[in-house]
């Protein structure tokens, strides 16, 4: 249990091509409910833990990250991620249970079964690059005149359509930047994205064959999350063991509900002894 005088410790990792800065709104909130949060700004970026297949380096920066916060402490830490970040915190809490005392997905179904196998064949042939939503971010646009263009170009998109404006507003100061000649710029590389589709683990049920999880698993999700359907929830469902707590919204209910996820989120680490 955490002591009277210290907040529970909670680390967040944030989804494929979102910094952590995007989610600003639900993690200020998340802190006024109790709790002390860190983040990692971008995965994938930092030439030590570079994209692998299964996303195993990830995995371990992230580990490595949470790793001093609970040496200082002398405390587990509860992992929280949304999508690659719920996977990362999965895969962190199955290798290391020593230092983890409860993990939250969000909207971070875990492929199983039939699934797995079939996404593991593709990826060893070059229609990964077709199947996953890489075949769209290697395309993405990366630069504006303005940060105004930046803000019109993602409202008309559909998949920002229903985001709060505030997380819409943050994302893009937060995750453009301004280069040498003056436009705005992405700050997470499309190249970077684009890896990390394709290289989504398939091997998460034999992970946890070898490494069953020793903490409570909860899985928040959106009512109209397409991953959650082409993912398929047993797996889920199975480490979960009845944690599911569904928001309306879709795969991205954290940008488009961030106050609604964040009273999930506590709601489910209070469950958990937070």
């Amino acid at each position: 249990m955490t002591s009277a005088n210290t907040l529970p410790l909670v680390v967040f990792s944030h989804a494929n091509s979102f910094p952590a800065c995007t989610y600003r709104l639900l993690l200020d909130d998340l802190r006024a409910r109790g709790f002390e949060v860190h983040v990692i700004e971008r995965f994938g970026h930092d030439p030590a833990y570079p994209v692998s297949n299964n996303w195993t380096q990830l995995a371990r920066q992230l580990v490595d990250f949470a790793q001093p916060l609970v040496s200082q402490r002398g405390e587990k830490v509860f992992l929280v991620g949304h999508s690659l970040g719920g996977l990362l915190s999965l895969i962190a809490a199955a290798n290391r249970p020593d230092i983890v005392r409860g993990l939250v997905l969000l909207d971070a179904p875990v492929v199983g079964g039939w699934r797995a196998t079939t996404l593991g064949a593709i990826k060893r042939t070059p229609l990964i690059g077709s199947v996953t939503p890489g075949r769209f971010s290697q395309r993405r646009r990366t630069s504006w005149d303005s940060r105004d263009a930046v803000l019109e170009h993602f409202r008309h998109k559909r998949v920002f359509a229903h985001w709060h404006p505030q997380v819409l507003a943050d994302y893009v100061d937060c995750a453009t930047e301004t280069d040498a000649q003056g436009r705005r710029v992405l700050s997470f590389d499309r190249d970077v994205e684009t890896a990390i589709y394709n290289t989504v683990p398939d091997n998460l049920e034999r992970l946890l064959r070898r490494h069953s999880l020793k903490c409570p698993v909860s899985f928040i999700g959106g009512t109209h999350s397409q991953e959650m359907r082409q993912a398929g929830m047993s797996t889920t469902h199975r480490i979960a063991k009845g944690r599911v707590l569904m928001l309306e919204g879709s795969h991205l209910v954290p940008m488009e509900k961030p106050l609604a996820t964040a009273a999930a989120i506590e709601a489910a680490l209070r469950d958990m002894g937070a």
